[in-house]
């Protein structure tokens, strides 16, 4: 295989990924809409758009739209799509949006393979931690657990802890492996699920091949920096460069498994390269548990700010409490194994940010106020 289709490819992921595999000789084709929520007002501008630009074959297109993906499907041999809507928070209240660009642009690239005469040989789609909603807990008294929301009431009483299901009770975090039970906790989680599924069900009756990454918190040079939706390293990074004060949600120990943009680049090529990651799902991570105020604390020693870190017990109705990943089957099958420790990621991430231009603006709170309006921020 040497024709390789990226959606999403002038994003955070896929613009690494088109420039990998360039390196290793393959030839890119990246389909991408150049969305102003990731590449800012003038997306022909951003640092992403102009990292590939003249170097892969550019498609500016829409997959929500069946000509943009038959366009971009000449003679290519496997697709890595990356293109998706992917603010959990914002999933809430733009339900149509996440169903259509995540959902039903998966179902048109299907609908093609399957009733089109294409090259196609693999489906690569990237799936999200999100699907498994809080993931694997230990109880004392139930074992193994799979804890459900948690209820509202208790997080206003400041008791952000999961509990068991059936007892009730705190229950320990333990590492979330790929056969943990499936119950997202959000419209962007629940759509990672269905394309994992179509993508599987579809690609095996027709034969091709297909892999599924559940991705973690995924962060390095290069990811946006304008999008106020996701990436709580960017929030923080552009809040401490202007020294802003910093509200950190809960109470701090919520924690998330970071894991740096070139491990996250290897993983994928090696899903594209390795038979022996066929049908099959991998968890993508550093398999590290990172908290909030670890992270805070981390970021404003390397930035030298002056920012104020606050820990205000807020919170938003369907996140997570914890997170991280059990990585020992993508380990074993495809031999992947993370290059970087939290600590130099942080630093390779930190010295970047530095030599961007942030803008002075008040994205963030803005997205905050849209979640207050719809009762989902507390």
């Amino acid at each position: 295989m040497k024709n390789i289709l990226i959606t999403g490819g002038a994003g955070f992921i896929g613009s690494s990924v088109a420039l990998k595999l360039m390196d290793k000789g393959y030839n890119v084709t990246v389909l991408d809409n150049l969305s102003k929520q990731i590449h800012g007002e003038k997306p022909e501008a951003s640092f992403l758009y102009n990292r590939i630009k003249d170097k892969v074959n550019y498609v500016k297109g829409d997959v929500s739209f069946r000509d943009d993906w038959e366009k971009a499907l000449l003679d290519q041999d496997a697709v890595i799509h990356l293109a998706a809507e992917t603010g959990t928070g914002q999933s809430m209240y733009e339900i149509e949006k996440y169903t259509k660009v995540n959902i039903s642009g998966t179902a048109i690239l299907l609908d093609i393979l399957t009733n089109k005469e294409t090259s196609v040989k693999k489906v690569i789609v990237a799936s999200s931690r999100a699907i498994y909603g809080e993931g694997k807990y230990l109880c004392d008294e139930h074992g193994i657990v799979y804890p459900r929301e948690r209820k509202e009431q208790d997080m206003l009483n400041k008791d952000f802890e999961n509990k068991c299901p059936m007892c009730g009770k705190n229950v320990q975090l333990k590492a979330t492996d790929e056969i943990s039970q499936i119950h997202p906790s959000s419209i962007y989680g629940i759509t990672k699920q269905v394309q994992e599924q179509m993508v599987f069900l579809s690609c095996k009756s027709i034969n091709i091949s297909a892999v599924a990454y559940r991705y973690q918190n995924v962060y390095g040079p290069g990811q946006s920096l304008k999008n106020p939706y996701t990436g709580i390293l960017s929030i923080f990074s552009v809040n401490m460069l202007h020294d802003r004060p910093i509200n950190i949600f809960e109470d701090g120990q919520e924690s998330r498994d970071f894991v740096y943009i070139d491990d996250v680049v290897d993983a994928t090529i090696l899903g594209l390269e390795k038979k022996e990651a066929d049908y099959q799902v991998f968890n993508v991570g550093s398999g590290k548990s990172t908290t909030v105020n670890r992270l805070a604390e981390i970021l404003k020693l390397y930035y030298n700010s002056d920012s104020e870190i606050k820990i205000n017990g807020n919170f938003r109705l369907g996140d997570i409490r914890h997170n991280f990943a059990d990585i020992s089957k993508i380990k074993r099958l495809l031999g992947f194994v993370p290059k970087y420790n939290f600590e130099q990621g942080i630093k390779l991430f930190t010295d970047w940010v530095k030599t961007e231009n942030i803008d002075n603006n008040n994205l963030y709170q803005e997205s905050l106020a849209e979640m207050r309006n719809k009762g989902l921020f507390k």
